[in-house]
């Protein structure tokens, strides 16, 4: 699938696990663009471009003095709204002195940066889940993945059911679901993809940390929020308790959370964590995660060995299956994104 030629800016990304950002200099790359991360000395987190105006030093070199940054070359020193705030030897400062900023928010373990127009950042929500702050259920952190491909081939597998037959046996999937249809639906907010496999038995991961003893009604509902958010609703209920109708307490249930960093073109992170509904120990926590990490490496060198293939030359167009339908439906919303931004429209766009 043909990638759009840019990212669309006016949206919130994960730029780093709130973890991972503490008082030094943080180095990420957003959109192809270098980004240093520090705490101020109140705990907020202030978010500058990675280069110094003067000779284009990178300030992830210099030093974190109080709340500002000395770089590291000459000197100049900026504090968290990028502001020059000293050159040493020169009183006068330009007024071009600066380095650019970007809003920051924290939410659910992450920092949001938003890397469009500042002004829409004020009214735009970062992306929040119910159930990540109900004491029913109780959140794990996870990675952050590195995966050399373009993030929305991440997003085309995370719109996508059908691969987890065939890619995680071991984990997340069992050939009893091969042959299931899969159902996608575009609401106003998000693209919702799922289906159900009915009487059959539990995954292996939930035969593992589920302890059921016979077969289940197991549903996959994946959430699609354009462009780099994915929130899989999965989980299994005893088979003929009425999950289908909405009866899911007698079940265990998960949803297993994908924030996407686009890095560049050709690379993304994927920062992920799940929440859960049902209490596990210390090292049953530890044991699920390292089944998710199995199952997310996978797809790591699915999409990393589809990514070299797509960077041949004169290489063949993909053929569409039905299994296609809400993937290019993501790829859309993106497009349209980008469009709405830019003004150009791409070729997925025109043709939907």
């Amino acid at each position: 699938m043909t990638a759009p030629a840019a990212f669309a800016r006016n949206a919130w990304y994960p730029a780093a696990w709130s973890r991972d950002v503490g008082r030094g200099l943080t180095a990420r790359k957003v959109l192809g663009e270098q980004i240093v991360l520090y705490r101020t000395e109140d705990g907020r987190i202030a978010a500058l471009e990675d280069m110094c105006p003067h000779r284009f030093a990178p300030l992830s070199m210099g030093k974190l003095k109080g709340d500002a940054i000395e770089c590291g070359y000459h000197g100049m020193t900026f504090d968290g709204g990028g502001r020059c705030v000293r050159i040493p030897g020169q009183p006068i400062i330009p007024p071009n002195a600066k380095a650019r900023s970007y809003p920051i928010r924290e939410n659910m373990g992450l920092a949001w940066i938003w890397m469009g127009d500042p002004a829409l950042a004020a009214t735009t929500p970062v992306y929040d889940l119910a159930e990540y702050h109900d004491t029913n259920w109780s959140s794990v952190e996870g990675d952050a993945l590195a995966i050399r491909c373009h993030y929305l081939s991440l997003a085309d597998n995370l719109c996508d059911p059908a691969h987890v037959s065939f890619v995680h046996l071991s984990t997340l999937g069992s050939a009893a679901s091969e042959d299931i249809p899969v159902q996608h639906e575009k609401r106003p907010d998000r693209l919702v993809t799922w289906r159900w496999i009915m009487d059959s038995p539990a995954i292996p991961l939930f035969q593992k940390f589920g302890k059921f003893t016979g077969h289940v009604d197991r549903w996959h509902y994946y959430h699609y929020h354009a462009p780099s958010i994915a929130v899989i609703d999965f989980g299994s209920a005893p088979t003929g308790t009425g999950a289908p109708e909405g009866r899911r307490d007698n079940g265990i249930q998960i949803h297993a959370c994908h924030f996407i960093t686009p890095v560049d073109e050709t690379s993304c992170i994927d920062h992920w964590l799940y929440v859960k509904n049902f209490p596990t120990d210390a090292l049953t926590t530890k044991a699920m995660s390292d089944q998710f990490r199995v199952a997310f490496n996978e797809d790591k060198v699915i999409l990393e060995a589809i990514q070299r293939n797509e960077e041949l030359p004169n290489r063949r167009r993909p053929i569409r299956l039905a299994i296609d339908a809400s993937p290019m439906q993501m790829r859309r919303m993106v497009d349209q994104m980008i469009e709405a931004e830019t003004g150009i429209k791409s070729e997925s766009s025109t043709a939907a």
